[in-house]
């Protein structure tokens, strides 16, 4: 009896553990999906930087919009960043979730693999904004803040 209680222990587990494993899947491809398509397809080039940084990017005046995705398509011409690279990442966990036995470890090592690609593009992005606000002007940083301060409202407004 002892062993039977032990393999559905085991049973449950690994039911626990598929269902966290496709709650992870599932959260990571929304955040993909929402970080690469901006909610439109781009077939092409970086995502648009207005859906990569919400309201952080859209208070920028539209030079410093464009100036900062100058500099991330630029990264991308640099090959710092790579769509390959990242569809071969999931086309890893894809191979990853169909192996025979299931190794969980694997499939999470492609997790954070994936996660850190998404940690680079982001900490571009906050470098790029730093870098802007640091050539602004008190008088433009004050004016930054405000229309901050007016999407803050709006949306709070809105909710």
């Amino acid at each position: 009896m002892g062993d039977e209680t032990k393999g559905k222990s085991r049973g449950w587990v690994k039911i626990l553990l598929v269902a966290s494993l496709g709650l992870n899947l599932l959260v990571a491809g929304a955040v993909a999906g929402a970080f690469f398509s901006g909610g439109r397809w781009h077939p092409k080039g970086p995502p648009r930087l207005e859906t990569m940084g919400g309201p952080l990017t859209r208070a920028l005046s539209e030079e410093d919009r464009l100036a900062i995705g100058q500099k991330i398509r630029q990264a991308y011409r640099d090959g710092s960043f790579s769509r390959d690279r990242h569809g071969e990442q999931f086309e890893g966990l894809i191979a990853d979730l169909k192996a025979t036995p299931f190794d969980p470890q694997a499939v999470e090592a492609r997790l954070e693999r994936i996660q850190g690609m998404f940690r680079e593009r982001l900490s571009l992005g906050q470098s790029l904004l730093i870098e802007q606000l640091v050539a602004m002007d008190d008088e433009e940083r004050a004016a930054y803040a405000d229309r901050l301060v007016e999407r803050k409202e709006r949306r709070h407004n809105r909710d």
